[in-house]
């Protein structure tokens, strides 16, 4: 039987309801925040408000797609989940190399040792306080999705150890792999590298392609079985909501509408909680689905961004 590993447990798929499959809860304060001051999210009854705003407006589920050793608050993320009563993916895995001191040790573990690190937080548990230090301690919450980072620079260097050791951690466990694709990185050759490592399209979710990627190269990643997952949504620096639709109505009218995934990718400047003027936690649910629904996009399908397709992504 499948399941969905949630920092609480596993759940029956028939468990994991309205989904948004890439946010962001808790971050500490880390390098992270010396890049980018929204990139700390440290307060634990302001998320809590956030996640209950979230309850409030139908959602069930998320997935935080904070790493292991990058300032993830895997503590905290399991006392949300018991407290608000939403089921919270944790990650495992590393983010772009940008966001760690140059001696961490993601930077320094060979790819065995990374490997059964990853296969360790999914399995026995997250380890903790390994923001700064090697990981040794641990809890017994565990991670339910891998996280990854395809940076401009590509598959080269230390990305390539990276990458062998989460495609050697979904072969044991057979947990999600998710990339977070930064904009000038060629999603299609990563996905080249992935499959012939073995791992199946359909255990790929893409990130940010609405915003990284030209409409014909996330055309061919999903064609592929990837899911693309589409965060853009409220983000008007990128571009607008309208926008985001049309590019959903161009995927469905040719018959991806199983490979979309929605989310939005929250910071600190985009929950409501922290920031009194953010689009807040609940924005798809309360001001997206309208415009969807609006738009013409049938409910069959909405249905499937949110519930079914989530399943298929996150299931083991």
């Amino acid at each position: 039987m499948p399941i969905i590993r949630t920092v609480t447990g596993e759940i029956p798929p028939n468990q994991l309801g309205f989904c948004q499959c890439h946010e962001h809860l808790m971050i500490s304060k880390g390098v992270s925040f010396e890049v980018n001051p929204a990139l700390c999210i440290d307060d634990p009854e302001k998320s809590r408000k956030e996640l209950l705003h979230y309850v409030a407006a139908g959602g069930r589920s998320i997935v935080d797609a904070q790493p292991v050793g990058c300032n993830r608050m895997e503590r905290a993320l399991g006392s949300l989940s018991e407290e608000t009563c939403v089921n919270i993916l944790c990650s495992t895995g590393f983010h772009k190399l940008q966001f760690y001191p140059e001696d961490h040790w993601i930077c320094r573990y060979s790819e065995k040792k990374l490997a059964d690190l990853y296969i360790h937080e999914l399995e026995n548990g997250m380890f903790t306080d390994c923001d700064t230090n090697d990981p040794k301690e641990y809890c017994s919450l565990k991670a339910g999705i891998i996280k990854t980072s395809l940076d401009k620079e590509g598959l080269t260097g230390r990305y390539q150890h990276l990458f062998n050791a989460a495609a050697e951690a979904f072969a044991s466990t057979g947990a999600p792999i998710m990339v977070h694709i930064e904009q000038g990185s060629n999603p299609l050759d990563l996905l080249e590298y992935l499959t012939a490592r073995r791992v199946p399209a359909n255990k790929l979710i893409f990130c940010h392609m609405d915003r990284t990627c030209e409409v014909n190269t996330i055309k061919e990643t999903v064609a592929a079985g990837v899911f693309a997952e589409f965060d853009t949504i409220g983000r008007f620096k990128y571009h607008s909501d309208e926008y985001e639709i049309e590019l959903m109505k161009a995927l469905i009218a040719e018959g991806y509408q199983e490979q979309l995934l929605c989310s939005l990718d929250t910071t600190r400047d985009r929950l409501r909680s922290y920031t009194p003027d953010a689009v807040g936690l609940d924005y798809i649910l309360k001001t997206f689905l309208p415009l969807m629904q609006n738009s013409g996009i049938e409910e069959q399908h909405i249905h499937q961004f949110f519930y079914e397709n989530c399943v298929r992504a996150l299931a083991v």
